[in-house]
């Protein structure tokens, strides 16, 4: 992330969560990071991730698709055709 998450909800979270600023600064600007992924980025990422813990392609897809779906910024649906060009092309 480019800039600092907001000063209003760096308190809030510390406050809440009983975190020190500074930790929870660093909380929020990685999920920040985290929500920030581009689907292709996201696709991507999870693919490798599974595919190096033995996963096949066609579990890959179905669960890239539900990950998908439940993201806060859902992506708009995606075939098994469109996640594997993003994946190899």
């Amino acid at each position: 992330m480019d800039q600092s998450p907001p000063a209003e909800l760096v308190r809030h979270v510390a406050a809440s969560t009983g975190l020190g600023v500074e930790t929870a600064t660093r909380v929020i600007a990685d999920v920040l990071a985290f929500f920030g992924e581009t689907t292709e980025d996201v696709v991507r990422r999870r693919h490798r991730e599974l595919k190096n813990r033995g996963y096949r392609n066609a579990q890959i897809w179905a669960l890239l698709t539900e990950e998908l779906a439940c993201r806060p910024v859902a992506a708009g649906p995606l075939s098994e055709r469109q996640l594997r060009r993003i994946v190899y092309g």
